[in-house]
């Protein structure tokens, strides 16, 4: 296929900011396969470009006049859904928190902007960028009316992320497995959102500990443990080597390293990733060594995402005898990593992300709250 024909990946830039949305596009365009088809220099400009050119994805900052970013996205996905990448300066506060609140009212994915402090080129920034591109590109998105993306005030239960009408919960059909110590979850691309489905339906009182890997760009996992923590009723924190899992608590794996289950003390440790690793923390690590020192005391459960981290790792739980649960192609956002773990035969239940905590509840011998 000549050039000239190539398909390339249509992008629009949202900054109010001209010489942000200057080295965004030149960023964007050093690669081919991409092309910058429109600049918007607030929200509202955002969604009357975005309805208009139809891009394959938004590259959007958050602090934006007349619209704000969080009102840009909602509008956006409730009337021309369009896979979104958002970058915002890392700052500890409040733009960390907007980031995640963009998440959940549809962005893929989030990028720190470069700092002052930060020790890569801007060409590494400018490679990571067009690789969060060309994944959001493929994302699957749906249509999210805007009344259910107002989260301030949830008392409980998160909205269904499945698209179309919720359908009834099936019976739970697996043994009991009342011996449970520990739930360990994955996700990559649309964990946000999934995971606020699954945290959210979990009681309080929960009498396993649940251990969380979240792929996401160094700076933002505190964010996203202090967001979750306001929204579902278990505490939500992020951990640390040395600590220990506690009962009826969530928590998620640090940036910059594994995290590794040590003893059945459920102590945790970090360690260095391995060479050429590309997800940090990595799925497949943590899950590999909860198989290793619990067994069926254990269940995994592998959310959307983009590649196979968290495959191999749920193969060795089912192996070591615990219930391995697995995303349904139909409500992840991207079906890569579930359906990885699907190839090898390490899932034992492939299920609607609704489905997923009474199942999870089901398995321990609880009933759904």
């Amino acid at each position: 296929m000549s050039a000239a024909v190539r398909a390339v990946v249509t992008v629009v830039v949202v900054d109010d900011s001209a010489v942000q949305r200057r080295f965004m596009r030149a960023a964007i365009e050093a690669d081919g396969d991409f092309a910058v088809v429109g600049e918007a220099r607030n929200g509202r400009e955002a969604v009357s470009l975005v309805g208009r050119l139809r891009p394959r994805a938004v590259l959007m900052d958050l602090d934006l006049p007349v619209m704000s970013g969080i009102d840009a996205i909602e509008r956006i996905m409730s009337a021309s859904p369009t896979a979104i990448l958002v970058y915002s300066a890392f700052l500890a506060g409040s733009n960390n928190v907007n980031a995640l609140e963009a998440l959940a009212a549809g962005a893929v994915d989030v990028l720190a902007k470069p700092g002052p402090d930060d020790t890569g080129t801007l060409e590494d920034y400018a490679v990571a960028l067009r690789a969060k591109l060309r994944v959001a590109a493929r994302v699957r998105v749906i249509t999210h009316p805007r009344g259910r993306l107002r989260l301030q005030g949830m008392t409980g239960s998160a909205p269904s992320l499945g698209g179309g009408a919720r359908q009834p919960l099936r019976p739970n059909v697996a043994p009991d497995r009342g011996g449970v110590r520990l739930v360990a979850i994955g996700a990559s691309t649309g964990g946000p959102q999934a995971l606020l489905a699954l945290l959210a339906r979990l009681p309080g009182d929960l009498d396993q500990a649940v251990l969380v890997v979240q792929h996401m760009a160094a700076g933002f996992i505190p964010g996203l443990a202090a967001w979750l923590d306001g929204l579902v009723a278990l505490p939500v924190g992020v951990g640390a080597g040395g600590c220990r899992l506690a009962p009826g608590t969530v928590t998620l794996a640090p940036s910059g390293s594994n995290l590794l289950l040590a003893d059945d003390r459920l102590r945790v440790l970090c360690t260095p990733p391995e060479p050429g690793q590309f997800h940090v923390p990595g799925i497949d690590a943590t899950f590999s060594s909860v198989a290793a020192v619990l067994g069926d005391r254990a269940i995994g459960v592998l959310l959307t995402g983009m590649g196979r981290d968290g495959a191999a790792g749920l193969l060795q739980m089912r192996r070591r005898g615990a219930l391995t649960i697995g995303q349904d192609e139909a409500t992840s956002a991207v079906y890569g990593m579930p359906a990885a773990a699907c190839a090898l035969d390490a899932v034992e239940r492939q299920l609607a992300l609704d489905h997923i905590a009474p199942a999870v509840l089901g398995a321990v011998g609880r009933a759904l709250a």
